[in-house]
């Protein structure tokens, strides 16, 4: 190895102290660096993906020569910290005890001004590597790119500004040594030889690979091992760290397995073949993705019911073979619906010998799931950051210390994992200007990514999702989108973000369209922009064989007047039959958790006075039930509505959009609020939805359709169709004009048939396509108002999308572009859904004698250890599984202080952001808390009440 003036690095420098054994001196910087190489090394070899590997080597214009552009990573993470090399030396008393005299003259100086260690390396890198032969004939672009790197390690990237003069990297002393810690990380990796380039995309990936080394060999018991038995060579200390990695990535769950892939029915559990859309997508797919390339974006398009989440896995399966990519993320639009697919997806890689994979589950409420055992809700083992150890002790710095707990140990872990289910935010943060983007970017881009539901946006995060599908393109990323009802318009802007990813001309690509037929499926290669579709025959074939005709009734309905339309009223009419005749089952949809709570209250007295719990005939279930209640009652609805049963003498579910998508139920009749046309073809899916199954194997328990249920139904009960006006209760949950062009759409199909799934997109297209967006002069003064509101808000929202995302990735020329907004830009500061940022809510019960407790009776005190005392797992579910996602608007400033948790709390990375309701009890009842000008109550079967 080569060394700068026959000057080697001098290993008082320290790289860590903070939270190491005392007793001895701090680690060494050099042999951090040396570990963050070597593990860098790994993450190349078994971490990444082969589609990974090949978008950074030809980013460095190094694809003939992989080996140099691993070579190049391992650098990049062998430099990671060679910013500590200033006056970061001085923040730390039993760091700078131990510094060699030499080093200790400048340190007033250098204390005259005042940088993070990232910003310092980034400064400091273009002398370093001109050092390392980084500037050979003017070449500066691989060199700058480094430098953003260097910058970028604790997950925000700076404008590199130079400044290497600036007082705080100190004099010749400190430079001769910030080139000898390089010149021995680059000559034990070889004396790799600067690249021929290096594109922003690629450093972005390589920025997360330098992230996940770090915290992985920053782990506090890994480096108080090393620290107890230092080689006393570099070589030999680099050595071992190769030879730890492994046992490192292996201990955090992250390292890869092959599944071994089944036949249809014995990877799913499925009885019987595949259907003609999943039989096609396993015998044409393969020839429209050709042998691989640049990847390529599928749209599958099908009705409810019609088994998109095979289809899906199955074009998976045939993708990631050719893309070379390894496992995938598969994201739905809600928690409930994450919660379901979890479950099906855990069971098809067990199928497939998938035990050892990280499956994950990626949500705010994921650690609720009964899917994860005790020990995974441990906090972990501390990180030695040294993010903010610039800066005082305080809360900075503890943020900082919990950032790679929450990604190696926390919630934000699946997007790590090998294949990951959750909700879509988690990916959308990818592209928001919040720290760790980079690693987000790392995480989704070495899989396959799945968005089910691809409708269920609105025009905010579908264009933070098409933002997203760029950076995928330019990644060569396989995608594929699932819908039932997805206009044209929308799919076809998805697909041309994806394109212009990819590389193609937005001029070029505005002269064309990507029609997908339906049901069916349209994939476009991302090379060179084919289109392949289904073959007619199996469209053909699939639309046979989920032929329907539901029949749609609409029932003009007011609120709160005891009449004849009045809606409660017309809901018990139309269940009667469940409840008081022949039996049966019916699926009641409410707009919102407070109607909802009022009908479930209102069938109950009229039919049957009995509780959920006590398993009456009606059942509520939505969103604001505490984890453990939700996940408990969304399980019980699907088994009572399921394709196996057993079926339910007779069952009525009053629930919300909960049950919208993904939810795998079957209903005898569904009655819904108006809403959006498209929403009322997703509700409609739980109608009839087994039948064809049925009709072919039996019914459940021999159990059939009652006879009142002659024909698949759905009632839609409409406050406007007899010229009424939104309900106020509705608020501003969906745009008066969708639901004035859904009613007059339902006024023309009442008393008809629509034909399920031809009718379907023609139906979509009717209200959300072209007359959603081109103006009709014979509207009237109301319909022309609600079309400007709505026209107005898709513009805001498209537009606020665009101001807080990412640019586009071939637009990106400094790393900093992906933190342009002020501010720290932590993940708090952004929201992936406009007017929705949501907060969990422990509803705690504070009884007379001062005691705290997690239950009503007073049995289980809130856990609170003391100073120094770790958190026991079963505690954190324990509190985990009784929080409620709430919006945080319901709170005010002043809310704050009343709903602060406990102070052994706040550096978990589970608990630290949970607020708690202190409900008062007296004499065994709970009283309601007044917060934000409304009153909270945990109500045992309603949930939590808000008034």
């Amino acid at each position: 190895m080569s060394l700068v003036g026959g000057e080697g690095p001098d290993e008082s420098v320290w790289g860590k102290s903070r939270g190491l054994d005392p007793g001895v001196p701090p680690y060494p910087l050099v042999r951090h660096l040396l570990d963050a190489a070597a593990m860098a090394l790994h993450l190349w070899d078994v971490y990444l993906s082969g589609s990974q590997r090949l978008i950074i080597a030809e980013g460095m214009g190094l694809a003939a020569a992989p080996g140099r552009a691993r070579a190049v990573v391992g650098l990049c993470a062998g430099l990671h910290d060679i910013g500590k090399l200033s006056g970061f030396q001085f923040c730390s008393r039993h760091g700078s005890e131990g510094l060699a005299v030499s080093l200790g003259g400048d340190r007033a100086r250098m204390g005259s001004e005042r940088l993070g260690h990232d910003v310092a390396g980034m400064r400091a890198a273009a002398d370093v590597l001109a050092v390392l032969g980084f500037d050979a004939d003017g070449e500066t672009v691989a060199a700058e790119r480094v430098a953003e790197i260097i910058g970028g390690h604790h997950g925000r990237f700076y404008r590199n500004e130079g400044g290497g003069g600036s007082p705080f990297l100190g004099g010749p002393a400190w430079a001769r040594q910030r080139a000898a810690h390089a010149s021995v990380v680059h000559g034990l990796l070889g004396s790799p030889g600067a690249p021929e380039g290096f594109k922003a995309a690629a450093g972005v990936l390589v920025t997360g690979v330098v992230i996940l080394a770090d915290w992985l060999v920053s782990q506090a018991d890994y480096l108080r091992r090393r620290q107890r038995g230092l080689q006393v060579s570099l070589a030999a200390h680099f050595a071992d760290s190769c030879a730890d990695a492994p046992g490192l990535l292996a201990d955090a769950g992250l390292v890869p397995v092959r599944l071994r892939r089944r036949d249809f029915s014995e990877a799913y559990g499925i009885e019987g073949e595949p259907n003609a859309l999943q039989r096609s997508l396993m015998q044409e797919l393969p020839a429209a993705a050709g042998a691989g390339g640049r990847g390529g974006i599928l749209l599958v398009t099908a009705a409810p019911g019609d088994g998109k989440s095979e289809a899906a896995l199955e074009a998976e399966r045939v993708l990631s073979g050719v893309f070379g990519t390894q496992g995938f993320a598969f994201l739905l639009p809600t928690m409930a619906t994450s919660d379901q697919m979890y479950g099906r997806i855990a069971q098809a890689l067990t199928r497939q010998s998938g035990q050892g994979a990280g499956l994950t589950l990626v949500h705010s409420m994921a650690w609720l799931n009964t899917a994860y055992a005790d020990e995974t809700l441990e906090a972990g083992q501390q990180v030695v950051t040294c993010d903010g150890d610039e800066a005082a002790a305080g809360r900075l710095r503890a943020q900082a210390d919990m950032r790679p707990r929450q990604w190696l140990r926390g919630a934000k872990r699946p997007l790590l994992a090998q294949f990951a289910v959750g909700t879509v935010d988690q990916a959308l943060m990818s592209v928001l200007p919040v720290r760790h983007n980079a690693l987000r970017l790392l995480a989704l881009s070495g899989k396959t990514f799945i968005v089910d539901e691809a409708h269920a946006y609105d025009a905010y995060m579908q264009t933070l999702l098409g933002r997203l599908l760029n950076w995928l393109g330019a990644f060569g990323v396989p995608v594929v989108l699932l819908s039932a009802t997805l206009p044209a318009s929308v799919s076809d802007r998805l697909i041309k973000e994806y394109l212009q990813g990819a590389g193609h001309q937005q001029a070029v690509l505005g002269e064309r369209t990507f029609p997908a037929p339906y049901p069916g499926w349209l994939y476009v290669d991302g090379a060179s922009a084919r289109a392949t579709q289904i073959s007619e025959g199996r469209r053909r074939e699939q639309a046979a064989q989920r032929s329907m005709e539901l029949h749609i009734a609409v029932e003009p309905v007011v609120r709160g007047t005891g009449a004849v339309r009045d809606r409660l009223a017309v809901i018990e009419r139309l269940v009667e039959p469940v409840a008081a005749g022949e039996g049966g089952t019916a699926l009641v949809v409410c707009n919102t958790v407070g109607e909802a709570q009022e009908t479930y209250l209102r069938l109950r007295a009229r039919f049957d006075d009995r509780s959920h719990a006590d398993d009456g005939v009606v059942h509520l279930l939505h969103a604001r039930f505490s984890g453990d209640v939700r996940e408990a009652r969304t399980v019980g609805v699907a088994q009572g509505m399921g394709r196996t049963g057993p079926r339910p003498e007779r069952r009525i579910v009053v629930a919300t959009q909960v049950v919208e998508q993904s939810l795998d139920l079957d209903a005898d009749v569904v009655i819904s609020d108006l809403a959006p046309l498209a929403l009322l073809l997703q509700r409609a899916g739980r109608c009839w939805r087994h039948e064809t199954w049925w009709a072919r194997h039996g019914y459940p328990g021999d159990r059939g359709r009652p006879g009142w249920a002659r024909v698949p139904r759905l009632v839609v009960l409409d406050p406007l169709a007899e010229g009424g006006a939104v309900p106020r209760q509705w608020g501003e949950i969906y745009s008066e004009f969708l639901l004035d062009a859904t009613s007059a759409k339902l006024g023309e199909l009442a008393g008809k048939a629509v034909s399920i799934p031809d009718d379907v997109q023609e139906l979509v297209e009717s209200v959300h396509g072209t007359k959603a967006e081109s103006f009709d002069w014979d509207m009237s003064d109301r319909g022309t108002a609600a079309w400007t509101a709505h026209q107005g808000t898709q513009l805001a929202q498209r537009g606020q999308a665009g101001l807080v995302a990412v640019c586009r990735a071939r637009s990106v020329k400094g790393l900093h572009a992906l933190h342009s907004l002020p501010g720290e830009e932590d993940e708090w500061e952004t929201a992936t859904r406009l007017g929705a940022r949501s907060v969990r809510l422990l509803c705690a019960y504070a009884h007379a004698d001062g005691r705290t407790t997690l239950d009503l009776a007073g049995g289980e005190p809130i856990p609170d250890p003391g100073a120094g005392q770790k958190m026991p797992a079963a505690a954190v579910r324990a509190v985990m599984r009784r929080t409620v996602p709430v919006s945080a608007d319901w709170f005010h400033a002043e809310d704050t202080q009343g709903l602060a948790p406990p102070a052994s709390w706040t550096e978990h990375p589970m608990l630290g952001d949970v607020r708690v309701l202190y409900q008062p009890v007296r004499h065994g009842s709970v009283h309601a808390v007044a917060v934000g000008g409304k009153t909270l109550r945990l109500d045992e079967d309603l949930g939590l009440v808000r008034q």
